[in-house]
């Protein structure tokens, strides 16, 4: 089916093109952007008046729970959730049971995924077996398979030996390290930030818990040469170090989860709100301001969500052993725009990098970018719809939000995949 997008503010930043045209797709492609485009030649018309067209979503960070623990996520609710928010590509984490350390389980979700269709699902596998973090996964068997993300997360890899012979492997293939910086031993039983503890309650969490593991392995990708991203980034160190690794040339990159730029530990109510219970918790002010301010300045490249579904069961326990995570997918742009862009810490151009363009480049991958010819993979989002956050709506299976009853500014209104249209409202 051809589809002629009429009248929308196209942000692209590959090209850097933002301008109010028409585009339309045909045979799954972008094929022509201009004003003005008979409507005839398309046989779906879709009227995008006020709204922006940009470059389809990539989550660089999400939980799908599939293979073994469906019941809080399944590949095809967590696809739909994700093209709801305007993703068309996303990358799934290896903690799932059994764990992705294998080709069999990799292609597992990578097959299942493309048969429902809805987005890309970028397979990650473990970096140890079992996330055990004693003996490195089959890397050379899901190289060749076709895997090139590799993660950790929901752990590190406290072996500092172990983490760079993995990446030295995973930098020879040309692929991609997604760390999760948390010095476990540290943790020592914490489940909030160190200075909300006493008020709450409860363990604490240090910036220190976050930031030396940062640290190890920015200095690991730089004596490997290895491409480090770092994981759901919280802490002022972050920024520090990531600018620092930067102009050091390591090649390292960084993202920033919504909830991390939109929320600090101050807003957490009480212990029984466990949907405010996340890995890493919620900082201080100065360190939410230290994010919106890296992301300001492209010190942090991209916006991830780190969707952590979880039943309504597990999330009804006590805070100190409920589990960390929140969803996020359904939330992600309307968040970016109400707290960034309206914040003015972003443009739309901004917004469209870090959402789209800047995961793609650092992946690897031949999206984020809608100039002619280019595959269609687009977002149509309106950024002046208000909307009320009422997880009983979500496509996902997971209800778990802080932000419920949050009424949010923008919305994702259609979600196109290679010229189909995924989601729409």
């Amino acid at each position: 089916m051809n589809i002629l997008i009429k009248n929308g503010r196209i942000i692209n930043p590959a090209d850097r093109l933002d301008s109010i045209c028409d585009l339309l797709i045909e045979d799954g492609r972008v094929a022509r952007i201009a004003t003005d485009i008979i409507a005839e030649e398309a046989d779906r018309l879709v009227d995008a008046s006020g709204c922006w067209v940009m470059p389809g979503f990539i989550d660089m960070h999400v939980h799908l729970r599939d293979p073994g623990q469906t019941q809080k996520e399944t590949i095809e609710t967590g696809s739909d959730a994700a093209a709801a928010g305007g993703f068309t590509t996303i990358v799934a984490m290896a903690n799932t049971s059994p764990v992705v350390d294998n080709t069999d389980t990799w292609k597992y979700v990578t097959d299942k995924a493309d048969a429902y269709g809805k987005v890309k699902v970028l397979q990650a596998g473990s970096i140890t077996k079992g996330l055990e973090g004693r003996e490195l996964s089959d890397l050379e068997g899901l190289i060749e398979a076709g895997c090139r993300v590799f993660s950790e997360d929901g752990k590190s890899v406290m072996d500092s030996s172990l983490m760079r012979r993995a990446m030295r492997i995973i930098h020879a293939a040309g692929g991609v390290v997604l760390d999760h910086c948390e010095d476990k031993p540290l943790v020592e039983g914490g489940v909030v930030n160190m200075s909300e503890a006493s008020r709450l309650g409860l363990k604490g969490i240090s910036n220190a818990v976050e930031d030396i593991i940062a640290t190890r392995d920015i200095m690991l990708a730089k004596e490997t040469g290895c491409r480090l991203h770092l994981c759901h980034c919280s802490t002022e160190g972050a920024e520090e170090y990531l600018y620092r690794a930067k102009q050091m040339g390591i090649r390292v990159t960084g993202e920033v989860c919504p909830h991390h730029f939109t929320l600090s530990c101050e807003d957490i109510p009480d212990k029984n709100d466990t949907n405010y219970k996340m890995n890493p918790p919620l900082r201080t002010a100065a360190d939410v301001a230290a994010l919106r301010d890296g992301l300001a300045k492209g010190i942090f490249d991209c916006i991830s969500t780190d969707h952590a579904p979880h039943t309504e069961e597990e999330k009804a326990g006590d805070f100190s052993k409920a589990p960390f995570g929140i969803a996020g997918l359904e939330t992600s742009a309307a968040l970016t725009n109400t707290v960034l862009v309206n914040g003015r810490y972003l443009t739309p151009m901004g917004m469209a990098e870090r959402m789209s363009y800047n995961p793609s480049r650092i992946l690897g991958i031949d999206r984020g970018d809608i100039s002619t010819g280019r595959t269609a993979d687009i977002v149509i989002f309106d950024p002046k719809k208000k909307w009320t956050v009422d997880p009983a709506q979500f496509k996902s299976k997971g209800r778990n939000t802080p932000f419920a009853g949050r009424t949010l500014t923008g919305e994702v209104i259609m979600t196109i995949r290679g010229g189909i249209i995924t989601s729409e409202r």
